[in-house]
């Protein structure tokens, strides 16, 4: 069909006014359709007179509904849907959906435009325009959309990455008695080593997550593991106390780019029904490095490695996967991705109006530093239900960070054992954590699988995601006062580290059931609720290892064991709390806009 003459005017059907329909006129545009504009007919009652009683409508007085067909955009015949484009713009006020724009959701949002940057309102209105390009069904170029192999790759290397910045931060505890030996170190400064290095997480959520929601996830990959693998040959060659320090931090903050990022890169490829088994996997990679990181350093000290091939092993380990990043990671991130499709239409079609929902950023950087630096820290203050999440998350967190200062104390002094088996003692922490995704994935899962068929079409509400805390907490709790109390000399170490496997499995139910809360409560503004959490929660792990030895020294590990229980007991009912009130807390929020839910 002919696209509408500039004058308005139908050339099929002289005098027929082109203009869009009253309210009162279906919003079905399956076809165009024509209706009187005249007052409506009074239709007899009988039935058998209602089609006499119908007269044809004079065409000359008729509203044509302009809403056109549903249809992909053709970008094949970039000629053809220009004009389809500026025809309907001309055509259709301003607010006017097309059809394939209309039937998009808020929640597909994040599809096309990094949370935080524009209001809903003013992303969706943007999304009306014909000239916004966007995915369509079945796109070969949308990374959903991909290889199911290759994003189970991409899913296993960005665990890799996570991996290989958290065993980082723990390798140093086995070469630690080198350092105090060779450089006269006291134990709190040697302590430093693995502290100041999970300080540099803290930078990661500020940074990496809005850097790689600008210029994409691969560029910021690259650079990150670069500069991370410079800093570990640093460390390796440093020539003093300071130095050694200094580099750790630099290093930290960015092998932090891994942490911020790799979840992001699973919600690029994963649709929902997939990206919490691909979270499960994903989430063993955290616990994995800093169980790791002291099993292999201890051996190595044992073995009398000097303490700078340490540094030269990590720096190994970072290379390799800067090669593969740069051989075998693509770009993921959507909004990128359209940019770099809008930047081909346009050149093809010659139309500079076509455009991605990234290229309308407010790209100022009053801006950029606002949503970046004080929007998360805005949406944790004002939201009473994030902050106790956030204290849980943070304590538990640190927790895991405080066992490397512990350790020592109950295996090396305690029983006897040397370094390596010392390492080895943590262990049990890793298997933990992939006991308790085993029963995310065979128990909790399918439980929230079925929620959803029950639920549908409406989403499940965010408190079903807690169910995995309400067994987490407990057993986390209960380890402490487990450990503790088996850690006499007397008792074989076996019984101590046994208690490490519950307290994997808790720490892997706490995260994964908290974590998928903040996401289903927060929505649009998860990425800052989130960003803010992992601050916080970084900046625990990087201050319990400094008061750890001196706690477990002073009041000995069964009664500091004790104390960290009874804390944790204490946070043992947030859960259910959210559980009983989440819906009202949600309802007076500022920021989750999930109060319907």
């Amino acid at each position: 069909m002919a696209p509408p003459t500039p004058s308005g005017s139908n050339a099929g059907t002289p005098g027929a006014t082109l203009r869009p329909p009253s309210p009162a006129l279906s919003h079905d545009s399956s076809a165009r359709t024509l209706t009187p504009a005249g007052p409506d007919l009074e239709l007899p009652a009988d039935e058998a007179e209602k089609e006499k009683a119908v007269e044809k409508p004079d065409p000359a007085n008729l509203h044509l509904d302009t809403h056109p067909p549903p249809r992909p955009r053709d970008y094949a015949n970039v000629d053809l849907e220009a004009q389809r484009a500026t025809s309907a713009h001309d055509a259709i006020p301003r607010g006017r959906h097309l059809q394939e724009d209309a039937e998009r959701s808020v929640g597909d949002l994040s599809e096309v435009f990094s949370p935080g940057e524009e209001e809903p309102q003013e992303i969706e209105r943007e999304k009306e325009d014909p000239f916004l390009v966007v995915w369509e069904e079945g796109d070969k170029e949308n990374p959903k959309n991909w290889n199911r192999g290759f994003r189970w790759y991409i899913t296993c290397f960005g665990g890799l990455l996570t991996l290989n910045a958290t065993f980082s931060s723990s390798a140093p505890s086995g070469v630690i008695p080198q350092l105090i030996e060779d450089w006269g170190m006291s134990t709190e400064i040697a302590t430093l080593l693995i502290a100041v290095f999970v300080v540099g997480y803290c930078v990661g959520p500020l940074l990496w997550g809005p850097l790689s929601e600008t210029y994409g996830r691969r560029p910021i990959f690259i650079l990150a593991f670069f500069v991370y693998f410079v800093f570990q040959i640093a460390c390796a060659v440093a020539p003093n106390t300071g130095a050694l320090i200094a580099f750790r931090f630099l290093g930290g903050c960015f092998a932090a780019a891994p942490l911020t990022n790799a979840g992001a890169l699973l919600a690029d490829i994963w649709d929902a029904d997939t990206r919490g088994k691909s979270m499960a996997f994903f989430t063993l990679a955290p616990f994995a490095g800093p169980a790791l990181g002291p099993i292999v350093s201890g051996y190595m000290s044992v073995a009398g490695v000097g303490w700078r091939w340490l540094f030269w092993v990590l720096a190994i380990f970072a290379g390799i996967c800067l090669v593969i990043i740069v051989l075998t990671l693509p770009e993921t991130y959507g909004p990128m991705l359209l940019t770099k499709k809008a930047k081909a239409i346009r050149k093809r079609t010659g139309d500079s109006r076509y455009y991605s929902a990234l290229e309308r950023a407010d790209a100022h950087w009053q801006a950029r530093v606002s949503n970046i630096l004080l929007r998360p820290f805005k949406v944790l203050f004002l939201e009473p239900m994030l902050i106790f999440i956030t204290i849980y998350m943070s304590f538990v967190y640190g927790c895991i960070y405080l066992l490397f200062e512990a350790f020592p104390i109950v295996f090396t002094e305690g029983h006897g054992l040397n370094t390596g088996a010392s390492g080895l003692m943590y262990l049990p922490l890793f298997l933990g954590g992939a006991l308790g995704a085993c029963l995310y994935l065979l128990l909790f899962n399918p439980r929230y699988e079925r929620f959803m068929k029950q639920y549908a079409p409406n989403p499940v509400p965010p408190e079903h995601r807690l169910e995995m805390a309400f067994f987490g907490g407990p057993l986390f709790a209960l380890a402490f006062f487990w450990f503790g109390w088996t850690s006499f000399p007397s008792i074989s170490y076996w019984a101590p580290l046994m208690a490490i496997l519950p307290l994997g499995v808790g720490v892997v139910l706490i995260f994964l059931s908290l974590f998928n809360y903040i996401i289903d409560a927060y929505l649009m503004v998860a990425a800052s609720a989130l960003a803010s959490s992992t601050v916080v929660r970084s900046a625990f792990g990087a201050g319990f290892p400094l008061f750890a030895t001196q706690m477990y020294v002073k009041l000995n590990a069964r009664w500091a064991s004790t104390l960290l229980g009874c804390i944790a007991l204490l946070l043992v009912p947030i859960p259910f709390v959210l559980a009983r009130y989440g819906r009202v807390l949600r309802k007076n929020s500022k920021y989750a806009p999930t109060k319907h839910i």
